[in-house]
């Protein structure tokens, strides 16, 4: 966990609650946390999700890894200690939106139990919903459009997850999606049906 440095600072709570951002939209926010190899199809079910979502009258957002690597953490590498960094930020951005009552989607390979398991603790029970994108290393390669797979097999990327870095997969995850023999759609369904069963989507207007 980051240590606190400011110091003589107090956190501000608004007037506007969660609740009521939360009836205005037509749902509970919350963070769907997408887990999964490279190419695993974690950004492409998200992506599709969001779609999904706000044709259906809905506000969602997807965090993508390599779009907040641009931005908000292109100081970090891949080191281990940059891994934790990187999603320790990613939480604490989701965190602020799912309490705007934002359903995000969050698209990173977050490789680590632990990290991931530390955005589950900064959230309240049931916000946090990880969704383990399960696809074989094989077919992972096969879709690597980007050559990384091939790159990091030749030794040009060091420190690449599922060939010299590891990957620890969800034990217990909300839900999985075996994009290896799913189509899109259907991934996308069983995330959006999740989210109805569980009570995250209501009628919103315009729905």
């Amino acid at each position: 966990m980051a240590k606190q440095t400011a110091t003589n600072i107090t956190w501000h709570a608004g007037t506007v609650s969660r609740g009521e951002r939360e009836k205005m939209l037509g749902q509970r926010g919350a963070v769907v946390w997408l887990t999964g190899l490279s190419g695993s199809g974690k950004s492409t079910v998200a992506v599709a999700a969001e779609r999904a979502l706000v044709d259906r009258g809905h506000a969602a957002y997807v965090l993508d890894g390599d779009n907040i690597r641009h931005g908000l953490n292109k100081n970090l590498g891949f080191s281990p200690e940059d891994r934790t960094e990187n999603i320790r930020r990613i939480g604490e951005v989701a965190k602020l939106m799912s309490d705007a009552g934002l359903i995000v989607f969050t698209s990173f390979i977050s490789p680590y139990r632990s990290d991931r398991d530390a955005v589950r603790a900064l959230l309240k029970e049931g916000e946090f919903i990880e969704v383990y994108v399960s696809a074989s290393l094989d077919t992972c390669e096969g879709r690597d459009v980007k050559g990384l797979y091939k790159k990091a097999r030749a030794g040009q990327i060091p420190e690449f997850t599922g060939i010299s870095a590891p990957y620890e997969a969800p034990e217990r995850p909300e839900l999985v999606v075996h994009t290896d023999r799913q189509t899109v759609e259907e991934s996308v369904a069983q995330v959006v049906g999740y989210l109805e069963a569980k009570g995250y989507l209501s009628p919103a207007s315009g729905a």
